[in-house]
């Protein structure tokens, strides 16, 4: 599955960004499972288990042991102006921490799910999907790249913010920070394997609409298509509708959770910022440069969370445009008509969409309106606090 999808140099670069979460993942004890290779399949490990609990528990308990925040000169002068602040600074410390241990602890409980999904999807690539060839697959590619790049500078991100913001380096701000960083990492694996599994879906619908359009293009130059060939494409995309559907009742309340501590982050970021700036008159310095980097980064994790389901939802879209092609091409034979009519009566009724906890489905229109959500609770948070502003 983490072949090179070509031999240039950005199929080599998704190549080695899939390999790089893999063994992250196993290191942090994020991805309990061991790969069989004479089956092809994933095993879930108790061991593996057994480590990445203890392991995540540890960094879980050095953060909240040494704390890396609390005397920095930025906070202690926000706290000190507004006691609110320093109120929801604490509320956010718990819900952070609650987040994480509620992430790792779902994904340890439905590895059992996690292992019969991802097995699915490595024999749909070996008994389907290998032999096409990928290098025009560019999007699977660009988003991987970026997801790796993305969780790098959150990391980068997270030491310019802890270490620019302490005014002196002693063993406990290194254990904290470490033992942060770390935390954070193994959160954004634990979202990666998901955004990795919906661009392996995306990237197996895209398969299919090429292999219909290929068909469309036999057909207008006067060769037989075989109606078994259609049904075959149509059994392979209903089997990747039914996973699209597991992975997102698997990472439903993971991803949820991860996009609302980014969202909450940046609210009280910039509320924090306001204070500081604004309330205190304090001018723009090298601090105010480290916070806005983190407020862009965290946005863009968020933002790629949401692009990814949308480019799967969009890609299974065309396939609908892709079968009224076929309504262009004359004299078509019987059994491939109705092969094409129940394709697209399919499609129809079942689309290719990421629904969180029953709420809302994953893709732009929402991630605007969860943006435009967030900025209308700063709103009330300015309001609500205006006096002390």
């Amino acid at each position: 599955m983490f072949r090179p999808s070509g031999s240039g140099f950005r199929q080599r670069m998704a190549g080695l960004t899939l390999k790089g979460a893999l063994y992250a993942s196993w290191i942090l004890g994020v991805f309990p499972f061991t790969y069989d290779s004479w089956t092809r399949k994933l095993h879930r490990s108790k061991w593996l288990m057994a480590y990445g609990l203890v392991l995540n528990a540890a960094f879980i308990l050095l953060v909240v042991t040494n704390d890396t925040e609390s005397e920095t000169p930025m906070k202690m002068e926000v706290f000190h102006r507004n006691a609110l602040a320093e109120q929801i600074n604490g509320i956010h410390d718990v819900q952070s921490l609650s987040m994480v241990s509620l992430v790792l602890l779902r994904a340890f409980w439905k590895s059992g799910d996690i292992e019969r999904t991802l097995n699915e999807l490595l024999d749909l690539q070996h008994r389907h999907f290998r032999h096409y060839s990928l290098e025009e697959c560019s999007g699977f590619d660009r988003s991987v790249l970026i997801k790796g790049v993305a969780v790098i500078l959150e990391i980068i991100s997270m030491l310019i913010l802890e270490l620019g913001m302490s005014p002196n380096f002693s063993s406990q701000l290194f254990i904290g920070v470490t033992s942060l960083c770390f935390m954070l990492l193994a959160v954004l694996l634990g979202a990666t394997h998901f955004h990795l599994a919906v661009m392996f879906i995306y990237r197996y619908v895209w398969i299919v609409n090429r292999e219909l359009l290929r068909l469309v293009n036999n057909l207008a130059n006067g060769e037989t298509v075989e109606s078994a060939r259609v049904d075959y494409l149509l059994n392979l995309y209903h089997r990747l509708l039914e996973l699209s559907d597991r992975l997102a009742s698997i990472y439903d309340y993971q991803m949820v959770l991860v996009m609302i501590s980014f969202l909450l982050a940046n609210v009280l970021g910039i509320y924090f910022f306001i204070i500081y700036s604004i309330t205190l008159n304090n001018e723009l310095d090298l601090r105010s440069v480290v916070f806005f980097q983190a407020l862009i980064i965290n946005m863009l994790d968020f933002w790629l969370s949401i692009e990814a389901c949308d480019l799967a939802e969009r890609t299974a879209r065309q396939t609908s445009t892709i079968l009224k092609l076929f309504n262009d091409i004359e004299q078509l034979d019987e059994m491939v008509e109705r092969s094409i009519s129940d394709f697209a009566l399919f499609c129809t009724h079942r689309r290719l969409r990421f629904h969180h906890c029953g709420l809302f489905y994953v893709n732009y229109d929402m991630g605007f309106r969860m943006a435009i959500t967030s900025f209308l609770y700063l709103l009330f948070l300015i309001q609500f606090d205006y006096r002390n502003l």
